[in-house]
């Protein structure tokens, strides 16, 4: 089944009466890359939530946020440090002194004070912690794997549209070939009796010649393989196995024969079918980096 990389999902759940939510998105990517946005106090579990997302993909960046919204009462304790207070207030009345002033240190500037004011988290169960934060990351995950195959679908379907073209374009070079082979029969006859007119060439060096000539202009192995690719691409696409990287090597096969055809038939005809080969393979090419 096609998957393409490009995707979003997000689920939430309850979680001593706050609210844990996910959000995943992923776009094309080389390679499996994975950016994790978690809870202060959970981001220790990063490793954890990486490998879930590896479980479930091969390919794409990959940026996944968890956040966790308090519920009534939820979010541990505040905490007012005495002894840091005391400090800043002894600071500001050496202060005073050396400036010469009167002034006090309010309630409202001494509780704005790094440190003074801090929040005291309560300590958590954090294997409890992974086992839900597994749990939310897959459900994440099957509504992001379900927007990239539903993606994937339509990149499928479009491929095979194209692939069709170029099986047409293909038949109609197929069909030109015969005349070309004539023509190129004709060239060959007329170059061997400018051989024989030259009585210091040997048999063997003519038949050099010849054989030379006819390889330059015989494309069949090009048309079996390019039409063997053409085939090997669709069976691709029923694979239920990520093929992106696949297909994309086997675009730069098709490329290597389009290129072969052109040069070797070298007729006007074939060169504008040889256009609309590269034109379609180049579409091809950019859908290919989209899918997994």
């Amino acid at each position: 089944m096609t998957r393409s990389m490009t995707g979003f999902g997000k689920a939430s759940c309850d979680f001593d009466g706050d609210v844990v939510s996910v959000e995943l998105s992923s776009v094309n990517h080389r390679y499996l890359d994975c950016s994790v946005r978690l809870p202060m106090a959970w981001s220790v579990l990063e490793p954890v939530v990486k490998e879930t997302v590896k479980n479930h993909l091969t390919r794409g960046r990959v940026h996944i946020t968890v956040t966790r919204k308090r519920g009534p009462g939820s979010g541990g304790e505040v905490r007012f440090d005495t002894h840091l207070a005391r400090k800043y207030i002894e600071a500001s009345k050496e202060l005073n002194v050396l400036l010469g002033s009167y002034e006090t240190l309010s309630l409202n500037v001494l509780a704005q004070l790094e440190g003074v004011f801090y929040h005291e988290e309560a300590e958590e169960d954090l294997d409890r912690v992974k086992d839900v934060l597994t749990d939310i990351v897959n459900k994440a995950l099957t509504q992001l794997d379900g927007m990239r195959v539903t993606e994937g679908r339509a990149l499928a379907d479009d491929l095979r549209q194209r692939v069709d073209l170029m099986r047409q374009t293909l038949a109609t070079v197929e069909q030109r070939l015969p005349q070309l082979n004539e023509f190129y029969c004709a060239r060959l006859k007329a170059r061997i009796a400018e051989l024989n007119l030259d009585a210091g060439l040997t048999e063997e060096r003519i038949a050099i010649e010849v054989a030379l000539m006819a390889e330059k202009g015989d494309v069949t192995e090009e048309v079996v393989r390019f039409k063997a690719h053409l085939d090997h691409m669709l069976e691709m696409l029923e694979s239920k196995e990520p093929v992106g990287r696949r297909l994309d090597f086997l675009a730069q096969e098709v490329q290597r024969e389009i290129n072969t055809l052109g040069v070797k038939t070298r007729d006007a005809d074939v060169a504008k079918d040889v256009l609309n080969l590269k034109a379609e393979l180049e579409k091809i090419k950019e859908q290919v980096q989209n899918i997994e």
